[in-house]
């Protein structure tokens, strides 16, 4: 039987960071996911469907059952097929993916018989779902939708209660610690760009957090300091993030227009105008940083080709500067009209994981990443999505994040690695780049008495 959700709008005005505080708070959401694009925060939780991916097989689970479908190649169209089957009216769906979904060695190569494949691994690649209860939550207004009547009568009684977003104390994270390491494998990317082996590499480098984090008050502090392209909070399948992603993977909406939006190029933001003016000026003059840039944006206008009709790719931005919370990047923006036949998820599938997040050609790139990175990436240069039945997606970049997830935390970032890079250059860099997100830690323990 399919079901429709039930709405109601508030209006008023809004502090949109404390009312998603609030509801992440209330025990309303159980597992969730908070994706913010447009100035409007999505809030969605209880979920009444889910998918989740491994290496071999798409799993869809509803409340009368479930079915599985082998996937080879990339997974995105099982999962639209999933999608498409659930029993509610005007779903929107949300989840992450991670990076390994692409550059697994073998992963999707099953014949795509169910009959004689193994079981795959049980780690989930991805993992998505239809929320029970979803608010979008803006300035001036807050819209509910719930299947259930009492969900959306929970819903009103915690809307009607000041919200406040708290303000507790950071613990700042000093990321600049002795990594020989990290720079050792920036030589080697480039003696092995130099060797012909490929063009261009993304080495990341994680950096532990000695303390469970508070991930709704981290992500609170870090907002206010960040001038995101989307923003995240999740805990979703064992996953715990909160972020700031200066770019999206891709854009689709409705009308089947998709874009891409590829960042590289660095420099960092300093609050003084001067000092920020020379450095963005640097980046323009940067012959590394300009043919990283442009590199990029070669390939991203090949993979949106692949999908879009033909004629219609174009790059509508072509180095711009993007402010994002403690650096600036060189933007531009890839857009195509889907062919016929094409969907959103084809479009993901053709740029995930982008450009800017693995390298050039990505084949090698990943087999690169797997040399020299010790602990797989996860959730780390992968995304957070939401998609609609109307057949628009957006997804974000996971880059600017803090991670939590088997009683471990952790921040990770990375440099792209052309032929001219410098390792100590590219250590900066990922200094900088998590300079965004390691002076607004607030610790789970310290958070938690001061409410005691």
């Amino acid at each position: 039987m399919l079901q429709y959700y039930q709405e109601a709008v508030f209006e008023g005005e809004f502090d949109p960071l404390a009312i998603t505080a609030q509801l992440v708070g209330s025990g309303l959401l159980g597992e969730y996911v908070v994706y913010e694009r447009q100035s409007c925060w999505h809030v969605a939780g209880n979920p009444v469907a889910e998918i989740r991916v491994d290496d071999r097989r798409v799993h869809t689970l509803l409340a009368g059952g479930g079915s599985t479908e082998d996937w080879s190649g990339r997974p995105w169209r099982q999962v639209e097929r999933a999608l498409g089957r659930i029993p509610v009216a005007d779903w929107r769906a949300y989840g992450w993916a991670c990076f390994e979904l692409a550059s697994r060695p073998g992963s999707g190569s099953s014949s795509g018989s169910s009959s004689g494949s193994s079981s795959g691994s049980a780690e989930p690649l991805a993992h998505l779902f239809v929320p029970g209860v979803e608010f979008d939550v803006r300035a001036d207004r807050v819209r509910v939708r719930a299947l259930e009547g009492s969900d959306l009568d929970a819903a009103r009684k915690l809307l009607t209660e000041p919200a406040q977003a708290p303000a507790p104390a950071c613990a700042p994270l000093d990321v600049r610690q002795a990594d020989t390491a990290y720079q050792a494998g920036v030589a080697h990317a480039v003696a092995e760009i130099g060797r012909g082996r490929l063009e261009k590499v993304i080495l990341s480098r994680p950096v532990p957090v000695p303390f469970p984090v508070d991930l709704t008050a981290s992500y609170l502090e870090g907002r206010r300091h960040n001038t995101p392209a989307r923003s995240f909070l999740l805990d979703l399948g064992g996953w715990q993030a909160a972020g700031f992603s200066p770019e999206t993977v891709v854009e689709v909406d409705a009308a089947g227009t998709a874009s891409t939006q590829p960042l590289a190029g660095t420099r960092a933001l300093t609050g003084d105008p001067d000092t920020d003016e020379t450095l963005c000026a640097e980046l323009f003059r940067d012959p590394k940083e300009v043919f990283e840039h442009a590199s990029s944006v070669r390939l991203a206008v090949t993979e949106l080709e692949s999908v879009g009709e033909p004629g219609t790719c174009r790059v509508s931005e072509f180095m711009a500067v993007r402010r994002r919370g403690s650096v600036q990047h060189l933007a531009s923006r890839v857009a195509t009209t889907l062919a016929d036949g094409r969907t959103a998820w084809d479009a993901l599938g053709a740029v995930f994981p982008p450009v800017t997040a693995s390298g050039i050609p990505k084949a090698a790139a990943y087999r690169l990443i797997e040399e020299l990175e010790e602990q797989p990436r996860g959730l780390y240069s992968g995304a957070v999505l939401m998609a609609a039945a109307d057949g628009s997606l957006d997804a974000a970049l996971v880059l600017r994040a803090v991670y939590q997830r088997d009683g471990r935390a952790w921040l990770r970032a990375g440099a792209g690695v052309v032929s001219t890079s410098r390792p100590a250059r590219e250590y900066e860099e990922t200094c900088e780049k998590l300079a965004s997100v390691a002076p607004y830690l607030v610790p789970a323990a310290r958070h938690d008495h001061e409410k005691g």
